[in-house]
């Protein structure tokens, strides 16, 4: 049987985490993506916690109350969530795309978090 999308991404995503993994000097920023909405968290998988999070279900973030899965809005999750992690005073992670392809939303993200001070 063909597979679909989803289970083809979910695969890819299962294969990177084999060998990506964050720690408390250098954190995981994991994205996802649904229909509606954009996510981003920084992870410490060693201890199995979130550093930060931001999405666009957030009012501060998408400002109008309306939310969107476009770039424009994977721009403003990347600053929000590089400006949370740098109020804790890190500012190394490691890009966790999460099985999607490193383009439109997915580099909006990364690159405005980059611009927001973070490295990687």
């Amino acid at each position: 049987m063909k597979d679909d999308r989803k289970q083809i991404r979910h695969r890819i995503h299962t294969r990177i985490r084999k060998r990506v993994s964050g720690t408390a000097e250098r954190p995981r920023l994991a994205v996802h993506f649904s229909g509606k909405h954009t996510y981003a968290q920084v992870i410490d998988d060693e201890a199995g916690r979130t550093l930060a999070a931001a999405g666009t279900t957030e009012e501060a973030i998408t400002g109008n109350g309306k939310a969107g899965a476009n770039v424009a809005s994977a721009q403003k999750v990347g600053k929000a969530v590089a400006e949370r992690l740098l109020t804790k005073n890190v500012d190394k992670v490691i890009f966790d795309r999460g099985g999607f392809q490193y383009h439109g939303k997915v580099k909006a993200l990364a690159d405005a978090a980059r611009e927001g001070g973070l490295k990687f």
